[in-house]
């Protein structure tokens, strides 16, 4: 039997809310100016490639589809658990976000293009540009140049899902392809919205979720960085109290009829 998880205690929203500020604004722009750029790089050099290795850069892109949802994970995992939206510019511009939407679910649907998109665009920079870097002088790197386009291009869009996921009325043919799991579906994304936000990191379309949480990946992880470094997980997000008590805690992996959001968060 688990214990119960004290009170969780989150940083209050309008702070979190008023950290978006000019700069932030102009650091997201930026960002995005930057991406295009360096994405427009990389398609240039793999178009002509297209005619000579038609199937391994079709197996590349998919592979990359699937790759792109680790790295979201990897990447919420990260924002949600440590740091502080007080380190400057990454705390204002990455995680701050992340824990503003601990606090507002909704505040992501109100965000335009710009704040939607524009930290994972300042984190796909760097691969985009090694990835255009990449010599093409053979099948092998053909195929890491084109996985590094896909898995770039699908992290831009993964925030652009997340809002999706979120939304109570959502386009059509959004929810079509959200009921086809092709993007993250609504339902799936609200298992994560429980205190204390420790699982189902996955973002893009949350085909690993599953895998990754009966393997305690994250988890595991976290327990070996306190080990060595002795940070708690979550301290500045949730509070001392909860985040320690998550921290000992050793969850059964989810099973599948608390799978079910809507009857269990009412959300």
């Amino acid at each position: 039997m688990q214990r119960r998880i004290p009170e969780v205690r989150h940083r209050d929203r309008k702070a979190l809310r008023d950290g978006y500020s000019r700069g932030v604004r102009r650091f997201e722009v930026a960002s995005i100016f930057v991406y295009c750029c360096a994405m427009a790089w990389l398609a240039s050099r793999l178009v002509p490639l297209a005619d000579d290795y038609p199937w391994l850069m079709a197996s590349a892109f998919m592979s990359g589809f699937v790759l792109a949802d680790f790295v979201s994970g990897v990447i919420h995992w990260v924002a949600d658990t440590w740091g502080s939206p007080d380190v400057p510019i990454i705390g204002q511009a990455l995680i701050r976000p992340f824990r503003e939407h601990h606090v507002d679910q909704k505040e992501i649907t109100r965000h335009d293009f710009i704040e939607t998109n524009g930290n994972n665009c300042f984190i796909s920079i760097v691969p985009a540009v090694c990835g255009a870097l990449v010599p093409l002088d053979g099948a092998r790197n053909a195929f890491i140049a084109t996985a590094v386009f896909s898995v770039t291009l699908w992290v831009l869009f993964t925030n652009q899902f997340h809002k999706w996921a979120h939304l109570d009325d959502p386009p059509r043919w959004v929810d079509v392809l959200q009921r086809l799991n092709l993007v993250l579906p609504r339902d799936h994304h609200a298992i994560h919205h429980s205190a204390p936000y420790a699982k189902y990191y996955c973002i893009t379309v949350g085909w690993l979720n599953e895998p990754l949480h009966r393997l305690r990946f994250f988890q595991t992880v976290e327990w070996i960085i306190t080990a060595v470094t002795g940070l708690v997980p979550r301290e500045d997000d949730i509070g001392a109290a909860a985040a320690r008590a998550v921290q000992e805690e050793t969850p059964p992996p989810l099973a599948p009829e608390r799978a079910r959001p809507e009857t269990e968060l009412g959300v």
